[in-house]
């Protein structure tokens, strides 16, 4: 489901905006030869606490540098674990399950995303760079202890721009 107009989405303007600054951080980071993909984490009121793009490319890269992580490991880094509880992780693409453990771990306590994980799986195909886990990060949230707010698909067609062309 894509969403184009705030009121259709129970986002706010604000939640928007930060969404697209993760997908212009995934446009980003395509254009230095990255994997198109990008995360911020922003506190309460709305303020980028932690931004990355991946790292994961090879053959230098790390396969566990996803956006998602990179950006919730810094946050935990700089807060305490209530002040990440109010803090929103906006994301280019849906978190792997690997990048949702990561929110989990951390306290992040919402996720706003762009790309669904099965749109991206359309777009890259059986790339194996992106092999791609058929795994919403809901399911992976729904089965902790505590509740992860999430938020998402939204603006799928805006985010896909980055990854067209990419994984052919």
């Amino acid at each position: 489901m894509t969403f184009s107009n705030p009121q259709d989405t129970g986002l706010s303007a604000l939640d928007l905006d930060l969404l697209r600054q993760s997908i212009r951080l995934s446009e980003q980071a395509r254009e230095e030869g990255r994997h198109p993909f990008a995360a911020i984490v922003a506190d309460a009121q709305g303020r980028v606490v932690a931004s990355a793009g991946n790292n994961s490319m090879p053959p230098q890269g790390d396969p566990t540098q996803h956006a998602e992580l990179v950006a919730a490991a810094r946050a935990a880094r700089l807060l305490t674990p209530e002040q990440l509880a109010s803090c929103t992780l906006y994301t280019s693409a849906e978190p792997c399950c690997m990048c949702a453990g990561a929110v989990y771990w951390t306290g992040i306590g919402r996720v706003v995303y762009a790309l669904s994980e099965h749109a991206l799986l359309g777009l890259t195909g059986a790339h194996p760079e992106n092999p791609t886990f058929a795994l919403p990060c809901r399911e992976v949230f729904a089965r902790g202890q505590r509740v992860v707010q999430v938020h998402g698909p939204v603006l799928e067609d805006e985010a896909a721009q980055a990854h067209r062309g990419f994984w052919a």
